[in-house]
């Protein structure tokens, strides 16, 4: 994809977007060098002008420039209805329905684009193996087809894209949003990376959104924004009699220039010769295809019998965190090699996975595990997804090499701990504090005199006979109230 007219970035970005190509700021000035890069075309484009017309009242320079404007637009071709297109783009182009957002941001968006030829290019060659999946997954719904340029501003097509707010994959799922669109996040999965999993989530959770505001630009506030806070911001303008439009609610930065983005590269993708720009062409027929494995598998294996680069199987299967796809799955492959794969796998003779489950025994460290079965620390800790937060010890399990494959159990399971977070940390330091505390604290004798350090059975694991008591006591009063609690069908 090249960028034939790179001072239209510059022009453009100062004005608001027009319905009339003819008004696009630097068409005018761009006008000489567009018709030298194709002198071919300048006949074609001189008969379009010498349409009725110019032989009106209106003088002869006001027909001049009319005749200019038209000589510098390029031809566009016709859209073909009836038969299928060849191209994703021609199908995504037919599919656009979303309403025009007529705003200086869609400009200023559509400049940086341009001006960024290179970024734009990898966006398009990334979105080559998805594109046509998540087209049919959109027409399915009756979903407007500028969806499918959502993961260009989401996360530009990149399956392992991670925000600072963890949200992840294509569409950028927070783990939160994700579990409530049942994508499984786990320690061998995260679902909110698989291609098939978190499109259907995506757009089923957009569909519930356009829903729920009856617009298609408020809707993509609250994909990026949230509903409840774009619902508050309708509501405040609202009680103050305002607009309650996109572009007339208060919101951030972030979510302002959302959809002027959406739109800016709806308007290249719609026309992209307008803006001197060649999509290179995707084939509108299916990139991949899902065949289901029935049992533990390593991922470079799977790849290897598909006969495929590794690098290419972890593009169409992302969600997979460990070297090994753990039960029975679904495998994303590339169409032409789903056979290649079932045929190879049934000539496979050899256990399906080299890797076993390791519980850690008193004593064990990561650096003696590693030695033991004989691959590197870092390796190690980078299959298991060790953090220097985890702290290790008797009981936990890791994935280590397997010293004897064929004697793997078929279902491997793994136990770690969870990572120490800076709330955990300081949730603990305060129990320890509070402990020490009731070790020292005065605790009253049986005539009511305090008893500055008490070191009997009055203190038991830094709990007071008393206090023991006293939870007891309350323990039924927490049970009252839970009960009181399920017959007004609220949750404590």
């Amino acid at each position: 994809m090249g960028l034939a007219l790179p001072a239209l970035a510059q022009d453009y970005g100062n004005d608001a977007r027009s319905d009339d190509p003819a008004d696009l700021p630097g068409v005018r000035a761009v006008a000489t060098s567009a018709l030298a890069a194709t002198p071919a075309e300048a006949p074609a484009a001189a008969e379009v002008s010498a349409t009725a017309g110019l032989d009106s009242p209106a003088t002869e320079t006001t027909a001049l420039e009319l005749r200019e404007v038209r000589e510098v637009l390029p031809r566009i071709a016709t859209v073909d209805l009836v038969s299928e297109p060849e191209d994703i783009w021609e199908r995504l182009r037919n599919g656009f329905s979303m309403p025009e957002l007529d705003s200086p941001l869609v400009g200023r968006q559509q400049a940086w684009y341009l001006s960024h030829p290179q970024t734009l290019a990898r966006i398009v060659e990334r979105s080559r193996r998805y594109l046509f999946h998540i087209v049919e997954e959109i027409e399915k719904r009756g979903l407007p087809t500028e969806l499918a340029l959502l993961p260009m501003v989401e996360s530009a097509y990149n399956p392992m894209a991670l925000s600072p707010a963890h949200a992840s994959g294509l569409w950028q799922f927070i783990p939160a949003t994700g579990r409530n669109y049942s994508l499984r996040q786990n320690w061998w999965v995260d679902e909110r990376r698989d291609i098939v999993a978190s499109t259907s989530a995506a757009l089923d959770y957009l569909r519930d959104i356009y829903e729920m505001n009856g617009d298609w630009h408020l809707a993509l506030a609250s994909y990026n924004w949230g509903e409840n806070a774009v619902a508050r911001a309708v509501e405040r303008n609202t009680a103050k009699g305002m607009p309650s439009d996109y572009l007339s609610l208060p919101m951030p930065v972030e979510t302002r220039d959302y959809v002027p983005k959406l739109q800016a590269l709806k308007n290249i993708v719609a026309q992209p010769q307008l803006f001197g720009i060649a999509l290179d062409p995707i084939p509108n027929r299916p990139y991949f295809a899902t065949v289901e494995k029935p049992a533990d598998m390593d991922i470079a294996l799977a790849a290897r019998l598909a006969e495929v680069p590794l690098e290419e199987f972890r593009a169409l299967n992302p969600a997979y965190n460990r070297p090994v796809a753990n039960g029975a799955a679904r495998l994303a492959l590339p169409a032409d090699k789903v056979e290649t794969f079932l045929a190879n796998l049934a000539r496979h003779s050899r256990p399906l996975v080299t890797w076993q489950s390791y519980t850690l025994r008193k004593g064990d460290r990561i650096e003696r595990i590693a030695r033991h079965f004989g691959i590197s620390v870092s390796r190690l800790k980078e299959v298991n997804g060790i953090t220097a937060r985890m702290k290790l010890g008797p009981g936990h399990s890791v994935l280590v090499p397997a010293r004897d494959p064929l004697s793997v159990a078929d279902t491997l399971i793994v136990n770690l701990p969870p990572e120490r977070t800076a709330a955990s940390t300081r949730a603990a330091r305060a129990r320890k504090a509070h402990a020490r505390s009731l070790r020292t604290r005065p605790v009253a004798t049986a005539k009511g005199k305090p008893a500055s350090r008490v070191r009997n059975a009055a203190v038991r694991n830094g709990r007071s006979r008393a206090a023991s008591k006293g939870q007891s006591g309350d323990r039924r009063t927490v049970a009252a109230v839970k009960a009181a609690g399920k017959r007004t069908g609220s949750r404590s």
